[in-house]
């Protein structure tokens, strides 16, 4: 199990979420977008469908009755009707769930740094589980740090 965690600074949110969303639509993978916030998930759903004129990434907010039949899923819960195995955290907030995924992708700023911190500390030497630590450098560029 992989969580990858995302330090923002430089690029919006909206931005990373649809970099990573793009990514895995490539790959065939499903997500699951979560966030406490339902204005979030309001703007993240505006952002996915206004990707330039010729594109949109599929997705639904959830609790709709195709659910199961979404690639991206946005949600206030931590279910995944459309099986996703991948989950990311789009509040800050992490969340012992995204353990049962494949993958996690967990986003935090400065406002959620000390939490981010705490769940990097009570990650460390768990069995299983792969850490990597993001930042983008002074170009823009996305460098593991960790």
């Amino acid at each position: 199990m992989q969580v990858d965690f995302y330090q923002l600074g430089r690029t919006p949110l909206e931005q990373v979420i649809s970099a990573i969303s793009q990514r895995l639509l490539v790959e065939r993978k499903r997500l699951l977008i979560v966030a406490e916030d339902e204005n979030l998930l309001g703007r993240l759903d505006r952002m996915l469908w206004d990707q330039g004129a010729t594109s949109f990434l599929p997705h639904a907010p959830s609790g709709g009755s195709d659910d199961a039949r979404q690639p991206i899923l946005l949600s206030n819960s931590n279910d995944a009707p459309n099986l996703a195995r991948n989950v990311l955290i789009a509040d800050g907030q992490w969340r012992e769930v995204a353990l049962t995924f494949d993958r996690a992708f967990y986003l935090f700023d400065a406002a959620t740094l000390e939490g981010a911190r705490v769940a990097w500390k009570l990650l460390a030497g768990r069995e299983g589980i792969e850490r990597r630590y993001w930042a983008q450098d002074e170009q823009g560029k996305w460098v593991q740090k960790s």
